[in-house]
């Protein structure tokens, strides 16, 4: 028999939540099945948050010039957090843009600073994650508004899946079997009639998330060498 030689299956929210209750011993059956899988689907995105770094959602940013005596800069929007950041001198320059390593700073450390004020090239940062917004605030306080950038690695909040389910999530298709075992999981929490499946949907969940988070990282080698020196 012959294979399709495509790989073109991509179910949306209404085929993910229909195999999720299937999972769940149910069957789906009105809109506020749907409703309620779409919410379940947009707290689960976020538990995954929480879990660590999803490689799908890390992506760089190149900040505005930063200015002369101005130490504090809001990052871009959706940042939830940020992987790492450097100092880019020159942006643009072929022959004098240079990235720089900046060490990343505590609060405790931060505040412990006698002079906040003094200006130089910034060497330190401190990240301070607020409700709405993450704030990188550096040291010292740039000497000039031409000069500086910084560059960012960040990991951005995963997009929801809309109104009424109106489009796919937000997640590569190796997250699918974790999405619809989290998903039966959840909708046993809701339903009572489903009670006694909860330990298995729970542990299919885990193995399922793990088995992709385990792919879902840097394939690239390491190495560590003593003494605290890293070598480039």
């Amino acid at each position: 028999m012959a294979i399709s030689g495509t790989n073109l299956f991509s179910p949306d929210i209404a085929e993910l939540t229909e195999e999720a209750f299937e999972r769940a011993g149910l069957k789906l059956s009105n809109g506020y099945d749907l409703r309620t899988a779409r919410r379940s689907i947009d707290f689960m995105l976020l538990e995954w948050q929480n879990r660590g770094i999803n490689l799908w959602t890390v992506d760089e940013v190149v900040s505005a010039t930063l200015v002369k005596g101005t130490a504090s800069y809001t990052l871009e929007d959706n940042t939830i957090a940020v992987i790492e950041i450097l100092l880019r001198e020159n942006d643009g320059s072929v022959s004098t843009q240079t990235d720089f390593d900046m060490g990343r700073i505590s609060r405790d450390v931060y505040s412990g600073i006698p002079n906040k004020l003094v200006e130089g090239r910034p060497i330190q940062v401190y990240i301070d994650r607020q409700v709405e917004s993450v704030v990188a605030t550096v040291w010292p306080v740039p000497d000039e508004s031409s000069k500086y950038k910084l560059v960012y690695y960040r990991m951005r909040a995963m997009y929801d899946a809309g109104a009424g389910g109106a489009y796919n999530p937000d997640v590569p298709n190796r997250f699918w079997p974790a999405l619809v075992s989290g998903l039966a999981y959840s909708i046993a929490l809701k339903r009572p009639e489903a009670a006694s499946r909860i330990q298995v949907l729970k542990q299919d969940y885990e193995f399922q998330f793990k088995m992709a988070a385990d792919e879902d990282r840097e394939k690239a080698a390491i190495r560590f060498y003593p003494g605290g020196y890293n070598v480039r």
